[in-house]
C-alpha cells in the first residue's frame, strides 16, 4: 500500500510553500525524497511560481535522515537514500529565489537541505547542526562540499567532527544561516520576504545562480567570461529593460520575471 503524501503545496502571490508533515521528525526516506521531485520538479519549470520555501511541520524542519532505513547498509539501499542530493541539486538549480524556512530543528539532512537554497531563515528556538558522527557517519549528502564551501574548509571540519547542535545565535554567528527570527514572528517574517522576492526581478536572481555556480573555482578569466554570458543575456530580459526604466520614469518597477 501507498504512503500517504507527506507533502503539502500551495501556492499564493507566486509563492509556492513545500510543507514537509512526517511525525514525529519529519525524518527523510526513500518515499519522501520521490515525493519531494515530483513535487519541486513542475514548480521549478512554472514561470508563476517565482519563489519556493520548504519549510516543516512541529518541533523539526527534518530531523535527517530516517534512522531505521539507514541501517539498511546495501548498496540499493544506499542509492535510494543518495538521491537526497538530487533534491537539493534541484533547489540549488532552480531558476528562482529557494527559501528554507526552518521552523524548527535543522539536523543532518535537514541542515544539509537547506545549504542548497538561496536564503535560510531558523526560528530561535530551533537548533541546527551536523550529528553524524555521533552514528560513525559523516555527513554524506551535499554536506562535506557545500559546508566548506560555505565557511571554509577547516571550520566546516570541526564543525562535522564534532557534530555539535548549534543553537539558533550561535548558528547565525558562524553564518550557517542568514536569519533568526523569533518564533512568535516566523511565519509573517517568512511571507514577508518570500513576496518580495517573488515580486523581485527573478530572471536576474536566475542568471546571477546561474553564473556564480557555472564561475565558482574557475581561473577568474574563465569566470569573468561566464559573468559576460551571463550579463548579455540579463540585458536582453524584460525585468532588465523594466528595473532601468522605472528608474528613468521615477517609479517602483513591475517585474514579470521575464
Amino acid at each position: 500500500m501507498n504512503r500517504a503524501p507527506v507533502l503539502a503545496v500551495t501556492i499564493e502571490d507566486a509563492v509556492a510553500t513545500v510543507r514537509i508533515d512526517r511525525p514525529p521528525a519529519n525524518a527523510v526516506d526513500p518515499a519522501m525524497i520521490e515525493e519531494f521531485l515530483s513535487v519541486l520538479a513542475p514548480l521549478v519549470r512554472d514561470p508563476g511560481v517565482r519563489c519556493v520555501v520548504i519549510t516543516g511541520t512541529g518541533r523539526f524542519f527534518v530531523a535527517g535522515a530516517d534512522i531505521a532505513v539507514m541501517r539498511d547498509l546495501s548498496d540499493r539501499n544506499q542509492a535510494k537514500m543518495r538521491r537526497w542530493i538530487e533534491v537539493q541539486r534541484m533547489l540549488e538549480l532552480a531558476p528562482k529565489p529557494v527559501v528554507a524556512a526552518m521552523n524548527g530543528h535543522a539536523l543532518g539532512g535537514g541542515a544539509e537541505l537547506s545549504l542548497a537554497c538561496d536564503l535560510r531563515i531558523l526560528a530561535d528556538d530551533a537548533s541546527f547542526g551536523f550529528p553524524e558522527m555521533a552514528l560513525g557517519l559523516f555527513p554524506g549528502a551535499g554536506g562535506s562540499q557545500r559546508l566548506p564551501r560555505l565557511v571554509g574548509p577547516h571550520l566546516a571540519k570541526r564543525l562535522m567532527i564534532d557534530g555539535a547542535r548549534l543553537s539558533a545565535p550561535r548558528a547565525l554567528e558562524l553564518g550557517l544561516v542568514d536569519e533568526v527570527v523569533p518564533r512568535v514572528e516566523f511565519a509573517d517574517v517568512v511571507g514577508r520576504k518570500a513576496r518580495a522576492l517573488a515580486a523581485g526581478p527573478t530572471s536576474a536572481v536566475a542568471l546571477l545562480k546561474r553564473v556564480v555556480d557555472e564561475g565558482y573555482g574557475l581561473p577568474i578569466e574563465e569566470a569573468l567570461a561566464q559573468e559576460e554570458k551571463g550579463v548579455r543575456e540579463l540585458m536582453r530580459s524584460a525585468d532588465a529593460a523594466e528595473g532601468l526604466q522605472s528608474f528613468l520614469d521615477k517609479r517602483s518597477p513591475r517585474f514579470t520575471g521575464r
